[in-house]
């Protein structure tokens, strides 16, 4: 390079010239021959540079894995709530953003009611105890019940913000708590209406102490313990054992207590150290607890976390024996009836199974491509609702 070129090179801060290589000294014809001796095929037998990559057609299989048997798609928000009814598992109801909830057969997903009229979206839609009626409510407090044999509105009620909604277990009789911290229970069809304000839920906390499990859990829910060995945060989640003796919460806290229910004391309480939310739109929020359950055939409970652990403890003696752990938060977790094996889904599209006695996971299922907000499930299926659809998925394998 001469003077010239070399002045017309602009040099910034403390660059220097460490080699000058002219171009011209290479022809064309001496790069060709040079690459004739170079041996491409053993370019991908190289060694195992490539493990732990994936190819782009193994990337794309992941991502269109679905393992759902029946994808219903006919909201158009977000979808709440989903729940199977009880009689005959062939149905299901789901609500949503779009301010609706529909009643649609798991089989084929043919809608065969479609509740519309709410103001707000849907965030809790269930079957009575025999499936013959169906209630809707949205965040508005606008409660809906329809019969479904007829597909008619039989009866609505306008609370204030509406935060659960429960049949009783046995009857036609409909409750429903509000964010002021009352209780409101029904008749249904007939309206006849009682409520239970926040203060006397406690001053009479040991009249209803004998009240079936699901009374005594839906009052529950408008309680938080306070005190030394209460919750510090709100609640996030309840549930009972299946004699109504004991009762597990969770708290944003990220505590959950075992309260015995006759005498209100808290005898247990169990927590993580360390986690934070994983996979939710926070990364920084606290490790709360999002759901809790009794194992109905062993001693034993679990407890599901935000930052992914799902805790499986001995109700004996409170020892913990395994951590079941998740890409991302769990949301909701739900114990078989007849075995030890309990289901969770999670903000990363999955449904997995665990075996609570060994702690190791028995199956997995996707198919969903955003987080999943619930599930619920029976013997045979497990129905989970995403962003924007149901999908139901057939638990009955032989991978199982």
């Amino acid at each position: 390079m001469d003077n010239s070129e070399e002045s017309a090179i602009e040099l910034h801060g403390d660059e220097e010239i460490i080699e000058v290589i002219d171009l011209n000294d290479t022809e064309p014809d001496d790069l060709a021959d040079d690459l004739e001796d170079v041996d491409f095929d053993d370019a991908g037998n190289a060694g195992d540079d490539n493990d732990g990559w994936e190819t782009e057609d193994e990337m794309e299989a992941e991502a269109e894995q679905d393992d759902s048997d029946l994808t219903f798609s006919k909201h158009t928000g977000s979808v709440f709530c989903v729940s199977l009814d009880p009689a005959t598992n062939n149905l299901a109801v789901s609500g949503g953003e779009d301010d609706k909830a529909y009643v649609w057969r798991v089989s084929d997903g043919e809608v065969l009611l479609e509740c519309t009229g709410h103001k707000d979206s849907v965030t809790c839609a269930m079957f009575s105890h025999d499936s013959s009626l169906v209630a809707s409510g949205d965040m508005s407090g606008l409660i809906k019940v329809w019969k479904v044999e007829t597909k008619e509105e039989i009866w609505s009620f306008e609370v204030g913000d509406l935060e659960w909604l429960e049949w009783h277990p046995c009857a036609p009789v409909l409750l429903a708590g509000t964010n002021d911290g009352n209780v409101w229970m029904w008749k249904i069809p007939a309206g006849d209406c009682k409520t239970f304000q926040k203060k006397r839920i406690v001053e009479n906390y040991q009249s209803w102490i004998g009240l079936p499990r699901v009374w005594t859990s839906t009052l529950l829910q408008q309680i938080v313990f306070t005190g030394q060995d209460g919750h510090q945060g709100a609640l996030t989640c309840l549930a009972c054992n299946k004699d109504g003796s004991l009762m597990l919460t969770g708290s944003v806290d990220g505590c959950a207590k075992l309260i015995n229910i006759t005498t209100g004391k808290v005898v247990g309480a169990f927590s993580v150290e360390g986690g934070k939310g994983k996979g939710s739109k926070d990364e920084e929020e606290s490790n709360s607890v999002e759901s809790v359950g009794f194992c109905n055939v062993l001693p034993l409970i679990a407890v599901a976390y935000l930052d992914g652990t799902l805790a499986i403890y001995d109700l004996s003696t409170q020892a913990l024996r395994h951590r079941c752990r998740h890409e991302a938060g769990i949301v909701h977790l739900q114990w078989e009836q007849s075995s030890s094996v309990v289901s969770t889904c999670s903000l990363d599209g999955a449904l997995r199974l665990w075996d609570a006695r060994s702690g190791n996971m028995v199956a997995e299922y996707k198919g969903h491509t955003a987080e999943i907000l619930d599930f619920t499930m029976n013997r045979y299926d497990s129905t989970a609702r995403c962003q924007d659809c149901v999908k139901v998925f057939c638990l009955q394998r032989p991978d199982r």
